[in-house]
């Protein structure tokens, strides 16, 4: 049974260019148990509309939810608007807003005039009008006209929702071609992927409702451009090769196709412009702008990339006054970031990454003569994650964020509001764990950013490279056409520590025998795989005795799947860092059981709340309030609140994949090793993982399987130009 409320508009309060609106409506009646004690009551509602005309009535179907700010609402799904059907509704409906010059006299003598069917009898003929007493032919053709696009909106929304497409989908749609909608659709439904960007899958779905030929020329063109799209996200490619395209094609359609006839459709989108073909590279055409783009704004600033200034005065001021020495190498580091327009300093944990960074920010507002107020205004310190823009924050005392924040990105367009038209105005630019980032985010980052500045790359190019399309680090690194300064001097140890010797040992395929002794800051517990659950969970029990808790301990995995995944391990760490009891709420999600006092690991970016992918928190109540679950997650400080509907935006964090640690460092960190991972385990992936240690390394399962990954180098390389790219065009530009 959908849930209604049925009753009258009464007004916008927020409403998006894309249909998105909230406003108040006056419940007259509903078979929502929740939203009865509001008949004859105004409340808030939320959801996707065309229009929405004051006063007049309308069905809306969805489920009333709580706002976290806002309270009770009710989250329209579909709606119908509801005719007036006794004379005294028609006789407001004729004489509201909609129909200007029409009042209640002019309204009644209509009704009077024509009917309860008087809508009906308008739309047929219009001049049915002219029966109405000192009715004139203009004011008549003005009703009709009004009347006319109130009932087409509606009807062809009703049309679409009809075929298979959500509201938010049909209200898009609706905007673009408006009283073309049907002629578009029927006649080539594939153009509502570019027209509308509606996914492929739900075109083709929809399309083949309209009985298109399965070898039609218009869905094999849009084939090829999904498929592109999908094989580029999923291999993190910037450009693809023909056989991966025919490959990928011709295995999704599973249909009798002919070569020549693919090629021919290939070469179309080519000369569309819709693919890129460069050297036999076959790009999609905003792939291939991204990486142009790039190209260009890193040629600007290495053309145009030093300036002489007194550095090194300022450097053995600063040692002065904070009672540090820094060797040649950090020294060089901070002169070529404030000498050059763009530098990268590369190396890894203990180098003294984050203490340069202090430096050139102190040295900067030195040089420059600005106070802490000033310097706010001119340095930007960004990082693709939450918890490395706060850890940047903490150690040079300036504001970071989120690259995504930074850019004041918009989750329901998708796009950011600082860009090529409107740029961000500060100066120093300084990027931490720059191997995380993609293509299509420095694009936008750079399309933000004014030619005016100075902008520094710092990270290590020997972790995990980006989720995304790209691997920016690496190929900036090899163009040769940056200043890089590897930092390799090891500052984070005493004499019996060992993890950033491992993680040189391991970067460098240089294992040490000594890897399974002992030190201070590292251990290795060697078990057999069948035996790693057992091993883990009393490890994890002896630490909480000391008085560790998982707050200041993650444990970490290479993959999901098995009796050693993250899915299985998560449940039975719960048990032992957060057990049930009769003091603790619990809401079951599936499979899973979430509890307060479990940690929790955030799956989607929601930067309304200030909470991204990766980010780490505490459930600390889970409330039921008239038949409704809320979560209250803890992320450092920020309550975020969640419904019961918001869970797969979130799973347990007791746990983790070295992919999600990126960008993260924690006290103690556990990672299970064992031959079960075996497909999962190589050099970059090791090596990320134990970098993401501050103070303690607990290895534990098969010595065996720990020595393959560091031997096996076989990570699958992408398929990126931009090194190739940026090496032509500054040789050329130079």
């Amino acid at each position: 049974m959908k849930l209604y409320i049925k009753g009258n508009y009464r007004k916008t309060i927020f409403s998006s260019s894309k249909g998105y609106v909230i406003g108040l409506f006056k419940v007259r009646e509903t078979n929502d148990e929740e939203m009865k004690p509001y008949i004859n009551k105004t409340v808030t509602f939320t959801g996707y509309f065309y229009d929405l005309n004051e006063d007049d009535m309308y069905c809306f179907y969805g489920e009333t939810v709580e706002h976290p700010k806002y309270g009770i609402q009710f989250q329209v799904t579909d709606y119908e608007r509801l005719k007036p059907e006794d004379e005294d509704g028609l006789v407001a409906f004729l004489a509201s807003d909609l129909f200007k010059g029409v009042g209640v006299t002019l309204a009644k003598s209509i009704v009077d005039t024509l009917g309860k069917n008087v809508l009906e009898e308008i739309l047929k003929d219009e001049s049915c009008l002219l029966l109405v007493p000192k009715m004139t032919s203009k004011k008549a053709h003005k009703i009709y006209e009004t009347l006319s696009k109130y009932e087409e909106s509606h009807q062809m929304i009703v049309y679409l929702t009809d075929l298979g497409f959500n509201m938010k989908d049909a209200l898009d749609i609706y905007n673009v071609y408006k009283k073309e909608t049907i002629i578009n659709i029927e006649h080539n439904p594939y153009k509502l992927i570019d027209d509308v960007e509606i996914n492929f899958t739900k075109v083709d779905e929809i399309a083949l409702k309209f009985n298109i030929n399965l070898n039609d020329e218009r869905r094999i063109k849009a084939c090829i451009i999904y498929i592109m799209n999908k094989i580029l996200f999923t291999n993190s490619d910037t450009y693809l090769i023909y056989d991966e395209i025919v490959e990928g094609v011709f295995n999704y359609l599973k249909i009798d196709l002919d070569i020549d006839y693919f090629d021919e459709l290939l070469n179309e989108l080519i000369l569309e412009n819709k693919i890129i073909l460069l050297d036999n590279k076959y790009y999609l055409k905003d792939m291939y702008d991204s990486e142009t783009n790039i190209v260009k704004e890193l040629t600007y600033l290495i053309n145009h990339n030093t300036s002489k200034l007194d550095i090194l005065s300022k450097i053995n001021q600063l040692e002065e006054t904070n009672k540090i020495k820094y060797n040649e190498k950090q020294k060089e580091a901070i002169t070529k970031a404030l000498e050059n327009n763009i530098t990268i300093i590369t190396g890894g944990p203990g180098t003294g990454k984050t203490t340069i960074i202090k430096a050139i920010c102190e040295i900067y507002m030195i040089i420059n003569k600005i106070d802490y107020d000033e310097a706010k205004e001119r340095i930007a310190l960004l990082a693709p994650t939450g918890r490395a823009s706060k850890r940047m924050s903490e150690s040079t005392s300036l504001p970071a964020s989120t690259i995504h924040r930074f850019l004041k990105w918009n989750k329901e367009t998708n796009e950011f509001s600082v860009n090529e038209y409107n740029k961000n105005m500060h100066h120093l630019i300084i990027i931490d764990e720059v191997s995380m980032l993609d293509l299509k985010l420095l694009d936008s980052l750079l399309r933000g950013l004014t030619r005016n500045i100075k902008l520094v790359l710092v990270g290590d190019h020997h972790q995990l490279p980006s989720v995304g399309p790209g691997n920016i680090l690496k190929d900036l690194i090899e163009s040769d056409l940056i200043d890089t300064i590897y930092l390799n001097t090891l500052y984070r140890q005493d004499e019996n520590s060992y993890i950033p010797t491992l993680a040189q040992e391991i970067k460098n395929n240089e294992l040490s025998e000594t890897f399974l002794d002992t030190k201070s800051d590292y251990t290795f517990l060697k078990c057999n795989g069948f035996a790693i659950k057992e091993n883990l969970k009393n490890l994890c029990n002896q630490l909480i005795n000391k008085g560790y808790d998982y707050k200041r301990v993650q444990i970490m995995a290479p993959m999901y799947a098995g009796i050693n995944g993250i899915d299985n391990l998560n449940k039975e760490l719960q048990n032992i860092f957060n057990p049930s009891d009769n003091k603790k709420n619990e809401i079951k999600y599936g499979d899973v059981i979430y509890r307060e006092n479990d940690k929790i690991l955030q799956l989607v970016n929601m930067p309304d709340e200030n909470i991204y992918n990766g980010d780490i928190g505490v459930i600390k109540n889970i409330l039921k309030i008239d038949r409704k679950t809320f979560i209250y997650i803890d992320f450092d400080g920020n309550l975020v609140k969640y419904e019961s509907k918001d869970l797969n935006k979130i799973t347990h964090g007791f746990i983790i994949s070295i992919h999600k640690s990126q960008g993260s460092e924690f006290e103690l960190i556990i990672i299970p090793i064992c031959n079960s991972y075996k497909r999962m385990l190589y050099r970059k992936l090791i090596y990320t993982g134990i970098t993401r240690a501050k103070k303690k390394l607990i290895l534990i399962g098969e010595p065996n399987a720990f020595v393959y990954g560091v031997n096996n180098n076989n990570e699958i390389i992408r398929k990126t130009n931009l090194k190739e790219q940026l090496m032509n065009n500054v040789l050329k530009k130079g």
